[in-house]
């Protein structure tokens, strides 16, 4: 069920950090039409949608007060005190992201600043088929009120009674989210990049989804609005040792097939011993869960790979650069410190990345498909633009002056000269 390779060489590591692939011309044009319905349609084409993938026929698209406060009765008790610690620890780690403003003298008469500004608009998507993700509230909504976003539009499908489901509702009203509506797939990133009748425009689109989601958010991404960043499905890297709990390491390993038959596991360890235990142990627990046929996919594209030391694994880890790496490890701390391509890192036999998922406090919007390389996860500057500021006094220009126009007249930029030297001569 899981490959398991033994001390590949170093030319076979670029086939072994293969991600599953869709068929991604037959994917752009099904969402480029989805798309094109939106734009030129509006809400029309959101209600026909809602029939054709979601089953159910709308009248009203936006969740009403009364659906809310409904919700609110309908979480359980358990769950709102849940829900209430993970918010709490999300709500203080992004809190503690915040920007000082910055003012610097670069010389005298120079002053350059910088201040932290907040999106106005933003669009939150978040799934709600097999599993409802309102844990994703929270790690959306939380830091885009903290940020100051004015407007958090949130977008998610409903069921076939017309109905959204009530956790994400609660926890969409104590995350601070202003709009919310029943529109989901990739129709829901059209509605929310375009603008129709119902749903407003945004400036930026967060959250994760299926593949078609996924791939809206890349088209509108480079037609029209800002999106958090590119992602595919989701995936997990293990370190362990040989002294590592077998049902710890196969417990992380099924929680990221949970996600999706498309997500990734890959075990990395210098023990064959450990590797040969490994896939037993992870059958076992898999008899146990639900949802065992969509796992069993995931499982079939996971590996096992034994490297010779720490060294070529922290090396196979930062190439692959995985959105989750746990480091189930007796040197954890000190691989850690090797680290250089991670979406967020679980130090520990006790952080599994569950933790992450929903309530430690870090965010669980993270780069996928090797994008770790170059992308952050969400954050408070997600929310935010950073605006420079410059004043120059008279005597501040002088100093400078000379520098801008020898570097504007060898641009062959003779305005650029111009702006400064009638200054000059005007003092």
């Amino acid at each position: 069920m899981i490959q398991t390779v033994l001390y590949p060489d170093r030319s076979q590591w670029s086939s072994l950090m293969q991600r599953a692939i869709s068929n991604t011309a037959e994917l752009h044009d099904s969402v480029a039409s989805i798309i094109n319905e939106v734009r030129t349609r509006g809400d029309e084409a959101l209600r026909d949608f809602a029939l054709r993938f979601d089953g159910v026929k709308l009248k009203n698209l936006k969740v009403s007060a009364d659906e809310i406060a409904e919700a609110d009765d309908i979480v359980a008790h358990p769950l709102k005190q849940a829900i209430a610690i993970a918010a709490k620890n999300i709500s203080a780690f992004h809190k503690a992201q915040r920007m000082e403003e910055i003012s610097l003298d670069t010389m005298p008469g120079v002053t350059c600043c910088q201040r932290a500004v907040p999106i106005s608009k933003v669009g939150l998507y978040i799934p709600g088929g097999n599993s409802p993700l309102f844990s994703t509230v929270l790690m959306l909504a939380i830091p885009a009120r903290i940020a100051g976003c004015r407007k958090i539009v949130l977008c998610t499908p409903p069921n076939k009674e017309g109905k959204v489901h009530p956790a994400i509702l609660y926890a969409a009203r104590i995350a601070g989210v202003t709009e919310i509506y029943k529109v989901g797939g990739a129709q829901a990133v059209a509605a929310m990049a375009y603008g129709t009748e119902s749903v407003p425009k945004v400036h930026k689109i967060f959250g994760p989804g299926n593949r078609f989601v996924m791939e809206a958010k890349q088209q509108v991404g480079a037609q029209a609005v800002a999106i958090d960043m590119p992602a595919g499905p989701s995936e997990v890297m293990i370190i362990a040792d040989e002294n590592a709990n077998p049902r710890f390491v196969a417990s992380d390993f099924l929680s990221q097939a949970e996600h999706g038959p498309d997500s990734q596991s890959i075990l990395l360890t210098t023990s064959e011993n450990f590797a040969q235990k490994l896939p037993s142990v992870i059958e076992e627990l898999l008899s146990t869960l639900p949802r065992q046929e969509m796992m069993k996919k995931s499982l079939s594209h996971s590996r096992i790979i034994v490297l010779k030391n720490d060294d070529e694994i922290m090396a196979f880890s930062n190439e692959y650069a995985p959105e989750h790496l746990i480091i189930n490890h007796a040197e954890a701390d000190a691989l850690a410190q090797k680290v250089e391509n991670a979406g967020s890192v679980f130090l520990g036999a006790y952080s599994p990345e569950s933790a992450g998922d929903y309530a430690s406090g870090t965010n669980h919007t993270l780069p996928t498909s090797g994008y770790a390389h170059s992308y952050s996860g969400v954050n408070l500057d997600s929310f935010c633009k950073k605006i420079t500021f410059q004043r120059l006094t008279a005597d501040g220009l002088s100093k400078i002056g000379s520098a801008i126009e020898i570097m504007a007249e060898n641009e062959d930029l003779m305005a650029h000269r111009l702006a400064v030297t009638v200054r000059l001569e005007d003092r």
